[in-house]
């Protein structure tokens, strides 16, 4: 009977690929996003709210958004970086 041992390390290359790394980038890249957030941009959150960013707060982790119903404060981590990206083109 065969090791089995290359079929793992196989598989755990696999897994590292495919589903490690890109996970990675994306949170680097969103991570980057969020940064260079500034006011007056427009965004859309993960729920769907469409809004313009009116202020951030002191420890740069909220901002107050201006949608057409008032304004809100939401967690920059609510804003949607693929939906955003949309806008800005």
């Amino acid at each position: 009977m065969e090791s089995q041992f290359p079929y793992l390390l196989a598989l755990a290359l696999v897994f590292l690929i495919f589903i490690v790394i890109p996970s990675m980038r994306r949170g680097s890249k969103e991570k980057t996003f969020l940064k260079n957030l500034k006011k007056g941009d427009r965004i859309i959150t993960k729920s769907g709210v469409h809004a313009r960013i009116n202020e951030f707060d002191e420890k740069n982790t909220t901002c107050v958004i201006d949608t057409m119903a008032g304004k809100l404060k939401i967690e920059k981590s609510a804003i949607s970086l693929e939906l955003s990206s949309n806008l800005k083109t």
